[in-house]
Formats: C-alpha cells, structure tokens, sequence
C-alpha cells in the first residue's frame, strides 16, 4: 500500500514540473515573438543647436508724435488743414488774429521812416561839424529802438502762425475757428508713421542677457501674418522699483504704416542658446519624488528589446523641449510615444 502512496506522489511531481515547464516556455516563445510587445515610436539621440526665448509685450508709440499748439494767446482766425490730411514739415496749419499785431507794424513802420529820413539829416551835419553829438546820438538811438520794435512784433506775427514741426498726418484737430488758443493748449495732433519704437517693460532677472544690437523677433497680434527680426536699440539704465522691470527699446520702420501707436506688441527674445546638445521633448520626462527625473529609453536584452527607466539631469526648457545634461549617450533610443505604457523590462516594438 505504502508503494502505491509514493509512485502516485512521484507521478503527481512529474506532472507539476512539466507544467511549470510548458508554462515558461510559452511565456519566453511570447516574449520572443514580440506578441505582447508595446508598439512605441523612438527618437535617437544626436547632438544638436538649441535656442531658449521668452516674451513680453510692448507697446508701439510714433517716433515723431506731437500735439501743437501756438507760442502766444490769440483767437483762431484759420485752420487750413482737415483731419488725416498730409502736411509738410514748415506747412502753415493754423492762423491766429493777428489785425493789432498789424496795426502797430504799420504804425511803427511809419515812425521808422521818419526817423530814419531824421537821422541821415543829423548824420550829414555831424559829418559837416553841425550840430551837437548829442542831437546825433539821440536820432540814432531812437531809429535803432524802432528797428528792435519792429523786430519784435515781426516775431509776434510769426510766432501767430502754427506750422507742422515736421512732416506727417494731421490725426486730430482739437479747437475750432474763433476760440482762443494759448501756449501749451493742444490745437493739433501731428502724427509720423514712417518710423516707429517699441517700448517694453523686461523682469531685472534677464538683464544680463539683452544687450544693444541682439536681434528680437517681434509680432503683432492684430497683425497675425507679420513677424519681424529687429535690433535692441538700447536698454534702460535704472530698475524699475514699482515692478522691478528695466526698458527695451527697439527701433524700426514702418514701411507700409499698417503699425499704429499704441497697438500692442509682443517680443520674443532669445535667453540661452547652445550649439550641440542633447534635447528631447518636455512631455517625456516624469518625475520621482525620491530619485529625481526620468525618461525611458530602449535596450536590448537576449535580443529582445525593452523599455528601460533611465534618470536624467535636465537643463532649460523651451517651446516644449528640454536640454538633457546627464543620462543619455549619443545613439540612444528615447521613447517619444508610448511612454505611458511601458515600465522597466516591458518588451516593445519600434514603429
């Protein structure tokens, strides 16, 4: 009895070790055949150049921007130009009431006359030894105290007249016939488009990174299809204590006068660039609260290749990609898509 106990034992062991036996060779046969394998897309890694941008906005004004307005008090009598007309540099736009300012050039005009018919009279006797020097002092100094007279209601009569300080549009007219104007008290808005500035406020943190003459990309956002490469034009020199912000400024023209002052502008500018690097995409790094950052990459092993958990050093990131500093080899295959399927030792296939 006790022999028939120990040769059914020895069978029901038999058994159980082919089974485990079948079981991993099944196991290994689908490993090798790839069927439980995740499909995967890969990216090798080569060095290459990247650059770093951040942006701000800015704000465009005109370069030759005024409001005008008169050098003396007086009523306006004309204006000769309407809104959005082209003018000159010179043009005379405005005209004030001159009438008394002319009256008293004619008045002195004739008093100039006479006394200047009464002080070649007294200069001819002086010459001749006629007469007292003080006679002849007296009619030269009043002919020249009406010479400056006139001279200064002339510049009266100038400063009377408003002229375009240069040339441009006339955006807006403020005052109308008949009121009075006085120094300082807009009359006109004169505008230039043909060359433009763009100021923008940049965080103290970048300022050892700009500098007069680096190129700024600069886009519009009312303007989807323009893009423009231009240079910093200079860069403030005191911080801004309020929000710890330094001025860029940037120089350009505005060929077609399609950039208006005040539309708002964004600048891209570049922080950090590199010739040769490792950069892969900034989706593909996870994090290890304990072990840092990580990626996975491809390895072969007994000819099957798999995903590998590898820890990487990143540097900056931009535009969706990241610099790797450490970790990574050139050659090595990067997991770009399924990534969040795989984990250490999963077989994968390469699509």
């Amino acid at each position: 009895m006790r022999r028939v106990v120990f040769l059914l034992s020895i069978l029901a062991l038999l058994s159980s070790c082919s089974s485990k036996q079948s079981e991993q060779e099944i196991t290994s046969n689908k490993k090798n055949s790839g069927a439980d394998a995740v499909p995967v897309k890969v990216q090798e890694m080569k060095y290459q150049k990247f650059s770093s941008y951040f942006e701000v906005n800015g704000i465009i004004e005109a370069e030759n921007q005024a409001f005008v307005s008169p050098e003396i008090n007086g009523q306006i009598k004309s204006i000769l130009v309407e809104e959005g007309q082209r003018v000159l540099k010179g043009q005379l736009l405005v005209k004030l009431n001159t009438e008394v300012t002319q009256k008293s050039i004619e008045e002195l005009k004739t008093r100039f006359d006479l006394a200047q018919i009464a002080f070649n009279k007294q200069k001819s006797l002086w010459d001749q030894k006629i007469g007292s020097e003080m006679q002849y002092l007296q009619s030269k100094n009043n002919l020249e105290s009406l010479e400056k007279s006139l001279e200064t209601l002339d510049a009266q009569m100038e400063m009377a007249s408003i002229r375009a300080p240069f040339s441009g549009i006339v955006d807006e007219i403020f005052q109308k016939e008949g009121e009075i104007a006085s120094p300082g008290r807009q009359v006109i808005q004169l505008v230039n488009l043909s060359n433009i500035i763009i100021n923008a406020d940049v965080s103290e943190s970048y300022i050892s990174k700009i500098s007069k003459g680096d190129s700024v990309l600069v886009s519009f956002p009312s303007y989807p299809d323009i893009e423009l490469k231009v240079p910093v034009f200079r860069t403030g020199n005191i911080i801004n204590p309020s929000n710890r912000t330094f001025t860029v400024q940037l120089k350009m023209r505005n060929i077609e006068e399609k950039l208006k002052p005040n539309l708002m502008a964004v600048l891209k500018i570049k922080d950090f660039a590199a010739d040769s690097v490792f950069v892969i995409p900034s989706l593909i790094v996870k994090q290890d609260l304990s072990k840092g950052k990580f990626i996975f990459k491809v390895v072969e092993n007994n000819g099957v290749k798999e995903a590998s958990k590898t820890y990487v050093k990143t540097g900056i990131s931009s535009n969706n990609r990241t610099v790797i500093k450490e970790g990574l080899k050139e050659g090595d295959e990067i997991i770009v898509e399924g990534y969040n399927m795989v984990s250490t030792g999963i077989p994968v296939d390469i699509r």
